[in-house]
């Protein structure tokens, strides 16, 4: 996904518009169903569909919704190994290592963080040998990269909300 500001993607330099109670509904319909109908969710928020689709398109434009996805069982998927790995950079080098670490195979998350360390990377690969040959090749390769450390993961548990009550 491309860059997006904290003003969101196509809105330049106007003002965030706040979300209302309407807004907010939508958006929790539509983070744990993201396939819900204009119908539906103009029936569940109890507006007309025209303006259901209106607001939806609003958020869309707004950058509020990033887009529509599907949560995957990585390991039903094939990617059976999951780590955070973290790792220390050189001081103003983000942007080229964002731009690095997004092209990896596997890499789900990537957040700049005031921590102990810099970057904190999430990433899903078939097995532990792809993952050890994704942090001793291709990240420790990368030379703003100081230092990395692998967390895995045994298990995990998503908490995509629920439904708001009709």
């Amino acid at each position: 996904m491309a860059d997006e500001t904290a003003h969101g993607a196509g809105s330049g330099d106007a003002a965030i518009r706040p979300l209302d109670t309407i807004d907010r509904a939508i958006l929790h319909i539509l983070q744990a169903d993201g396939r819900a109908s204009i119908r539906s969710v103009a029936e569940r928020v109890h507006v007309s569909r025209a303006n259901a689709y209106a607001r939806i398109n609003r958020l869309v434009e707004d950058g509020v919704i990033r887009g529509f996805s599907a949560r995957i069982d990585h390991e039903r998927a094939g990617q059976g190994a999951t780590a955070y790995i973290t790792l220390k950079i050189v001081q103003n080098s983000w942007r080229t290592v964002r731009g690095q670490l997004e092209a990896l195979p596997g890499a789900a998350h990537i957040a700049l963080l005031g921590a102990d360390f810099d970057v904190l990377l999430l990433v899903h690969s078939p097995d532990n040998r792809t993952l050890r040959e994704l942090v001793l090749t291709r990240l420790q390769a990368i030379p703003e990269v100081l230092s990395t450390r692998t967390l895995l993961v045994f298990e995990e548990t998503d908490l995509n909300p629920q439904p708001p009550p009709e």
